[in-house]
C-alpha cells in the first residue's frame, strides 16, 4: 500500500481525489496539506477516501511528521519547484500539477533533486493519458503519413473577466504566465511529446479581454523544426494559445508527406494531378489503413488524471519509470520560455536554451515580463464548476 500526501486543496484537487478513488485498492491518501487548512476540512466532507487523513498548513510539517511515499502537488504554480524539491529531497515520490515550475531553473533543479534521491519525479498532463490523443501519438510513431511538413495547435479556451479576480492568478509572480504557461500547456505538451524540441521559434503576446491581469490572454507563435525521424526539415508549428476564444474548439493538426491527421481525429490524404493541382480522389487506401490503425488501437483502462495516477503507481510499485518523467515537464517548459522569450524581445528566439540565459531564471523572467495592466481585484475563491 503507498501512503500519499496531498499539498493544495484547490480546485484542481478534485480530479486528483476521483482518480484516486479509482485505484484506492493500492494506495491510501494518510495526510493533506494546505495553507487554509479550512479547505481540506471541505475536501474530507466531499471524499469518504480521505477517511482519516491528518491535516496541516505546512508541507514541511507534513514531510516531518507523517510517513508517507509520494507527494501529490496541487498547488498554484509558484510554488510547484519548492515543495517539490523539499518532497523529493526527503525521499518522497512526486507528482505535482501542471506547468511542472515557471522556469527551467527551477525546472532542473527538481529534475536533480529527483535524481539524487532515486525517486520518481512525473509531471501532471493527463491528455496523453486520452485515448484520442494516445492513439494519434501512436499512430504518428507509424511514419504510414511519412515527414510532419507543419502542425497546427488551437489551444482556443475561455475564461471570463473574473478569472483573474483570484487571489493569485493574473500576476507574473503567482502564476507565472497567462494563457500559454497555464491553458495550452496541455497542447504544448502534446506537440513536444510529438514532434520534439524545435530550432526556433518567433511570437507575439497580448492582452485584450482582461484588464485585471497582468498576464497574457493570447499568444501566436510560429515554430522552425530543424529536422528529425519524423520530421522534415524546416517544419512549422504554429500554435496559438488563448482563453479569447468563444466555442472553445481546441485541436492539434499533423500535416504529413502523405496524410493529414489530427485531434480530434479526422484524416485526409491528397492526390495530385499531373499539374500538382489535387485529384478528385483522395488517396483511400492510405485513409482506410489510417482509420484500421487508430480505431484497432486498444482503449486504455483509465483516463485523464486516473491513468496518470495509475501509471506513477504502477512505476512506483515495479521500479520502473513513469510515462512523463521531470525531463518531459522540461521539455513543455523550455517551449513555452521560448515563446516569452519571442514575444518579449520581439525577435526569433533559438532553442535549447543555455543556462546563462536571461530567462532561465524565474528572477529573469519577471525583470523583463510585460505587465499588460495592473491587478486592482482579488478574491480569496471563486464559486462555480472548473474545467479541464
Amino acid at each position: 500500500m503507498i501512503n500519499v500526501a496531498l499539498v493544495g486543496m484547490g480546485n484542481i484537487s478534485r480530479m486528483h481525489l476521483e482518480g484516486y478513488g479509482k485505484v484506492s485498492g493500492r494506495c491510501k491518501i494518510t495526510a493533506l496539506a494546505d495553507i487554509d487548512p479550512a479547505h481540506a476540512e471541505v475536501r474530507k466532507k466531499e471524499f469518504p477516501i480521505l477517511g482519516d487523513a491528518k491535516i496541516y498548513a505546512s508541507h514541511r510539517d507534513m514531510l516531518a511528521e507523517s510517513a508517507v511515499d509520494m507527494v501529490d502537488i496541487c498547488t498554484p504554480p509558484f510554488c510547484h519547484a519548492e515543495i517539490a524539491i523539499d518532497s523529493l529531497n526527503s525521499g518522497r515520490h512526486v507528482l505535482v500539477e501542471k506547468p511542472m515550475a515557471a522556469s527551467l531553473e527551477e525546472c532542473d533543479a527538481m529534475i536533480a533533486a529527483a535524481e539524487k534521491s532515486g525517486v520518481i519525479l512525473s509531471v501532471i498532463a493527463q491528455n496523453r493519458f486520452r485515448n484520442e490523443v494516445y492513439n494519434l501519438k501512436k499512430t504518428l510513431d507509424t511514419g504510414k503519413i511519412g515527414k510532419i511538413v507543419h502542425a497546427q495547435v488551437d489551444s482556443f479556451w475561455w475564461r471570463g473577466h473574473s478569472y483573474y479576480d483570484l487571489w493569485w492568478r493574473g500576476i507574473w509572480e503567482k502564476e507565472g504566465g497567462g494563457c500559454t504557461l497555464n491553458h495550452a500547456v496541455h497542447h504544448i505538451d502534446m506537440l513536444g511529446w510529438m514532434m520534439g524540441l524545435p530550432g526556433e521559434v518567433c511570437a507575439i503576446i497580448s492582452n485584450t479581454a482582461h484588464n485585471n491581469a497582468e498576464v497574457e490572454d493570447v499568444s501566436v507563435a510560429v515554430m522552425r523544426y530543424p529536422g528529425s525521424e519524423n520530421t522534415a526539415k524546416g517544419a512549422l508549428a504554429q500554435v496559438t494559445s488563448s482563453v479569447v476564444h468563444h466555442g472553445e474548439e481546441q485541436q492539434v493538426i499533423f500535416q504529413g508527406e502523405k496524410a493529414r491527421i489530427s485531434f480530434p481525429w479526422r484524416v485526409a490524404s491528397q492526390l495530385a494531378q499531373p499539374n500538382g493541382f489535387p485529384a478528385k480522389e483522395q488517396n483511400e487506401a492510405l485513409i482506410r489503413d489510417l482509420d484500421d490503425f487508430y480505431h484497432g488501437l486498444p482503449a486504455l483502462p483509465y483516463n485523464g488524471h486516473t491513468a496518470q495516477i495509475d501509471n506513477v503507481l504502477t512505476a512506483i510499485e515495479t521500479g520502473g519509470k513513469p510515462l512523463i518523467g521531470g525531463r518531459d515537464g522540461r521539455l513543455t517548459i523550455e517551449i513555452i520560455t521560448a515563446i516569452y522569450k519571442a514575444g518579449i524581445e520581439k525577435r526569433a528566439v533559438e532553442l535549447p536554451l543555455s543556462k546563462d540565459d536571461i530567462f532561465y531564471t524565474f528572477a529573469g523572467i519577471l525583470r523583463n515580463a510585460p505587465r499588460f495592466y495592473r491587478k486592482t481585484s482579488s478574491v480569496k475563491d471563486l464559486a462555480g464548476e472548473i474545467k479541464t
